[in-house]
């Protein structure tokens, strides 16, 4: 499926519907521009799963846990690790054992980690705001 936004708030909505539909153990792997809004994508994503804390980008610490909604979201980003091997050094087969919602930004960084997964390319359009997000069923392991 492809979408158009225009504001981020458009863009939060596109992950809410998402959330609301996303079954326990689902992967999201994000690609995308560098600020297009993989994070504000995430936002809605929690609102969908019924998270309302806040959602922050996970830069610095890899990976935000987030609960307290119909299934937990994992929130990681990849941007500084080297390898899918430093990934699997923090547990990510862990995480996937907890059957929650793991979302991956800069998962081109992690191909082997989240082969099969549900692919969300978020890049910017033609005008500021503007943002084309193209979400592809995973094709399982």
């Amino acid at each position: 499926m492809e979408y158009h936004t225009h504001s981020e708030r458009e863009t939060e909505e596109i992950g809410e519907s998402l959330g609301r539909e996303l079954l326990p153990g689902t992967v999201l792997a994000f690609t995308g521009d560098l600020g297009a809004g993989k994070t504000a994508f995430t936002r809605g994503l929690a609102r969908g799963l019924g998270i309302m804390d806040r959602i922050t980008s996970p830069t610095f610490t890899i990976v935000n846990e987030y609960e307290g909604g119909r299934l937990p979201l994992f929130h990681f980003d990849m941007y500084r690790l080297e390898s899918s091997e430093e990934l699997f050094d923090i547990g990510w087969e862990d995480y996937l054992r907890r059957k929650g919602i793991c979302a991956v930004e800069w998962s081109e960084k992690v191909p082997d980690a989240v082969a099969g997964a549900v692919e969300v390319d978020i890049r910017r359009g033609s005008g500021d705001n503007h943002r084309i997000i193209i979400i592809k069923e995973g094709e399982g392991e």
